[in-house]
């Protein structure tokens, strides 16, 4: 939510999908690449995601603390859905609430498109994806110097989604991370959950050696279906994850 920090998500020119109807949105650092069965108007969009963000920015005028903390922070029960869900996740990864923030804007936006009739549904966000799938569809991996992981893809099924595709990395882009990482991304039923973990993840991982240990602390949590951390042209991975050639 920093615009200082803000940086344009170059791979977004990268991301295809067949079929579907694109709409590319940016308000401030939410810059959205969504994929829809159905043509959005993007006066509906625009509104959506206003609400959402007006949600962060006034309980942040309310409690600074919520843009700025590092560990779990407990919000009022009537903050808006948005701040509630950022706090759940942060809590579950043991992070600030902004760790989920761009997760939580691509799954509550999902999830009203869904509401609306919507049967396929995918929503990018600065790098944290929120997918309701009819077909099989790759997910191409990008992890900057990682030679490896940057020609493959992640296989997604129909039956596995709704789900949560988020990316956090200690090289690339203008996310904070404690870790080394060249990126970890988590799949988890929630798209909150998956970036606040994702951060989580990353920042346990310093050396080659950690990798394993920071794979078992990911999968451990509820509703995480995998894990795949990428360091210095190695990769690992835990969980149900498919992995594809992206061509």
């Amino acid at each position: 939510m920093k615009s200082k920090s803000y940086q344009r998500r170059f791979y977004q020119d990268n991301l295809k999908a067949k079929n579907l109807h694109l709409l590319r949105y940016q308000l401030k650092e939410t810059d959205l690449y969504i994929l829809c069965d159905k043509k959005l108007e993007e006066k509906f969009i625009a509104r959506q995601v206003y609400i959402l963000r007006s949600g962060i920015e006034s309980y942040i005028r309310k409690d600074p603390r919520f843009e700025y903390a590092l560990k779990p922070l407990t919000v009022e029960l009537r903050a808006a859905k948005v701040v509630r869900l950022m706090s759940c996740a942060g809590n579950l990864a043991n992070v600030g609430p902004m760790a989920a923030s761009a997760g939580a804007i691509a799954e509550l936006l999902g999830k009203t498109l869904l509401k609306k009739g919507c049967k396929e549904v995918i929503i990018e966000n600065g790098g944290d994806i929120f997918l309701k799938i009819t077909s099989p569809r790759k997910v191409a991996l990008y992890s900057g110097r990682g030679k490896l992981a940057n020609q493959l893809a992640l296989l997604i099924r129909p039956q596995d989604t709704p789900l949560g595709i988020c990316t956090s990395s200690a090289t690339i882009g203008h996310s904070l991370s404690f870790g080394r990482a060249d990126s970890v991304t988590v799949l988890a039923k929630s798209a909150a959950v998956a970036d606040a973990l994702a951060t989580a993840t990353c920042n346990r991982v310093n050396a080659l050696k950690e990798m394993e240990s920071a794979l078992n602390f990911c999968c451990s949590h509820k509703g995480v279906s995998g894990c795949l951390i990428v360091m210095k042209n190695k990769l690992a991975a835990l969980g149900k994850i498919e992995f594809s050639r992206r061509r």
